[in-house]
């Protein structure tokens, strides 16, 4: 395997001009990095990462953590973050933060304090105060997506407002009996998301000076297949069941979707269905969503972290917009309602 000593033989370069050229330190001239990108790529010399990082103090990884993996949006900003990191020639170290103590423990006492990581990005994440203490002691860049974490820069959506925009498109519509599928306690443990967009839901209805209806109510983890279970037992008695449905989520908007099919229910004639986050099926569905673009809420994540690490400018917190995208799932309500 050639070395950079072949490399920079081969360029008729120094050794040091090469290590300028490769890492992209320091001044090298255009004549020179041509000949020794153009000797590396004959020789098939790359750089080493372990070498790069002893000689700067970087390891060009970046840690992620996250409450879950299996749900599109987690998903999403982690194609976002993998994607962007990867451009910028930096790797991903992935943590998933169960509810198992022991491994939350291991993982903020040991994994992260290896010194393997170069920053880390918190990813929708309720953590205690000693679980924060050992991430601040890391004494490295940290970026939130969600949150928000005492003294962590963080980008994050209005949860609030984004629940109370979606309830609201219902009530301008004319639906006084409006219901909400939101987070269960359980996934509500490890990012708030859910408490939020439910306080949202609830703030709409009291400025349309509608009561709070708890029957009307029910709780699920994010899922399709709950979403589903939870609509159809919301949608199962006629006499009571509401003329549409907010949903915190998108996958828990198209399980209730299917469940108002098989009840023989159409939409939007005897319901109408709002989501949040414009899924990649939403369109499918016809699915009126709120749409926070979870794939550039990762870019952006590490665009942040990367002028931290480069001492560009401090990393700061910043409120994303979002957008209510209106298709064929919402109406106005029965006549007979």
């Amino acid at each position: 395997m050639a070395g950079i000593k072949d490399v920079a033989r081969a360029a008729g370069v120094s050794v040091a001009t090469v290590s300028r050229a490769l890492s992209g330190r320091g001044n090298v001239s255009p004549s020179a990095l041509a000949a020794v990108q153009q000797a590396a790529h004959d020789l098939g010399y790359v750089v080493s990462s372990t070498a790069s990082g002893l000689a700067s103090g970087r390891t060009r990884n970046i840690g992620v953590l996250v409450p879950v993996i299996n749900h599109w949006f987690y998903a999403s900003v982690l194609e976002g973050i993998c994607t962007a990191l990867m451009r910028e020639g930096y790797d991903t170290t992935l943590y998933q933060l169960t509810k198992d103590p022991d491994q939350r423990h291991q993982i903020f006492s040991d994994f992260l304090q290896r010194q393997r990581v170069d920053a880390v990005i918190a990813v929708n994440l309720e953590l205690s105060e000693a679980e924060l203490v050992a991430l601040h002691a890391l004494d490295k860049p940290l970026v939130g997506v969600g949150g928000p974490l005492p003294g962590v820069p963080t980008l994050q959506v209005d949860d609030e407002a984004v629940s109370a925009l979606g309830t609201a498109h219902l009530l301008s519509l004319g639906h006084t009996r409006v219901g909400y599928i939101g987070g269960s306690s359980e996934t509500d443990v490890d990012f708030r998301v859910p408490s939020h967009r439910r306080i949202g839901y609830e703030h709409a209805l009291a400025e349309a000076g509608i009561k709070l209806d708890e029957a009307l109510c029910v709780s699920a983890d994010f899922t399709m297949a709950q979403g589903y279970s939870v609509a159809k037992q919301l949608l199962g008695n006629p006499a009571a069941r509401p003329t549409a449905i907010f949903a915190a989520s998108d996958e828990m908007a198209i399980g209730a979707i299917l469940a108002a099919r098989d009840l023989g229910l159409q939409l939007p004639r005897d319901l109408s269905v709002v989501g949040v986050d414009d899924h990649d099926l939403a369109e499918f569905f016809g699915l009126t969503t709120i749409r926070q673009l979870p794939h550039e809420q990762g870019e952006l994540a590490v665009a942040m972290l990367l002028r931290a690490i480069r001492k560009e400018e401090p990393a700061q917190a910043h409120t994303l917009g979002h957008e209510l995208v209106v298709r064929s799932s919402t109406s106005r309500p029965p006549a007979d309602h």
